[in-house]
């Protein structure tokens, strides 16, 4: 199959700016906590240029690389990504903040759960399009998905690491609602789902115990443990609140002085909002909304079921992430640890979203899409 058209304009705009965006915000939110723990206030900021570049080419090359070769590949993907999640919970696997999540490969952390959230689409995707005739029948077309979906998450939780296992289950959730699955089947599993992580989380709430009860009382209350398990969201809503409607400016934020743990990562969004205000804010949640507009667009147009479900995977994984990340940081939501996609501080996470974001310009090449 030969392309038809050029890559979608709007959808590089838009990830250009987040991006540039993003390193903006790495370099103010960071310098204080660089500045004390690595002795260089440009520390993440130099780590973040090397890493945009290696994404950018990542981008070039998937945007130019014939998309059908990821459906040859994924069973192959999969696997390197099962055995990664394998080896991270292995002396191998490289403890941060106790969690046992990265892996160091020539001086470089990575994090297997971000390769495993791209393989999963790849192979859902290969699988479904296969067996599209079969998706109808519970053995054939949805009992496999829900199997791999159970081993990636289990092993996922083992970091531990439960926000991104259940942001990979929502991705799957998706694609198999897309793929035109039976719907009895769908709707019984979504709802069982649903109840146990509601039992769950009474469960954990009712108990009363560990960091997770704190956690969720947090959550209801932040105010409640301020310094404890309640800081981060106490003080992210102090940053939002005191950057008002045009911010403090750029390199101003009061609550990035170790006030916000960490603010170059999960927490990024309320500096945004403290520095750049609530019209700052905006147009970062506006340009996520052309990414996401633009990889929907993508997913209907496609020229075949297997780039539809990989641009429904890629966007939804986009989409999750970004609806988490900023409702942690406005505490519509618990903390989670999800980072925002092209802003957060995170090597491995640019890399693969920038990656993942080529592969949609490629599959935009081969389909005709209005209004880009």
């Amino acid at each position: 199959m030969r392309p038809n058209k050029g890559i979608d304009i709007p959808l590089l705009i838009s990830v250009i700016l987040l991006v540039v965006i993003g390193i903006i915000m790495v370099f103010s939110s960071s310098y204080s906590y660089a500045l004390i723990h690595n002795h260089d206030g440009a520390h993440y900021l130099k780590r973040v240029l090397q890493w945009s570049v290696l994404g950018a080419g990542a981008l070039m090359f998937c945007s130019y690389c014939p998309y059908r070769i990821w459906a040859r590949f994924s069973n192959a993907i999969m696997v390197v990504a099962l055995v990664t999640l394998v080896i991270v919970l292995t002396p191998l696997g490289k403890e941060v903040n106790h969690a046992q999540r990265w892996i160091e490969v020539a001086g470089i952390n990575i994090m297997p759960s971000e390769i495993a959230k791209v393989a999963i689409i790849f192979y859902m995707a290969a699988i479904m399009e296969k067996n599209k005739y079969k998706l109808k029948n519970f053995q054939e077309g949805f009992a496999p998905h829900l199997i791999m979906g159970g081993i990636v998450f289990a092993l996922v939780y083992q970091q531990p690491d439960f926000s991104t296992g259940l942001i990979i289950l929502s991705i799957m959730m998706i694609m198999l609602f897309v793929s035109g699955v039976n719907m009895v089947y769908y709707t019984g599993i979504l709802f069982s789902g649903t109840a146990l992580a509601a039992s769950a989380l009474i469960y954990i709430f009712m108990s009363g115990q560990g960091y997770k009860a704190r956690r969720l009382v947090a959550y209801i209350d932040p105010w409640s443990d301020p310094l404890d398990a309640g800081l981060q969201t106490v003080q992210s809503l102090l940053a939002i609140g005191s950057g008002g409607i045009a911010g403090r400016g750029i390199g101003r934020s009061i609550q990035k002085h170790l006030y916000l743990p960490e603010p170059q990562n999960d927490f990024i969004f309320a500096i945004i909002g403290e520095e750049v205000g609530f019209i700052g804010a905006s147009i970062v949640v506006l340009l996520f909304g052309v990414y996401i507009w633009r990889g929907t667009c993508i997913a209907i147009n496609a020229p075949d079921m297997f780039s539809c479900l990989v641009a429904t995977g890629i966007t939804s994984m986009i989409a999750i992430q970004v609806i988490v990340n900023v409702g942690v940081a406005t505490s519509l939501l618990p903390v989670t640890g999800i980072p925002l996609p092209f802003i957060s501080y995170g090597g491995s996470s640019l890399l693969m979203m920038l990656a993942c974001t080529g592969i949609l310009l490629n599959i935009s090449r081969y389909s005709e899409i209005q209004g880009g």
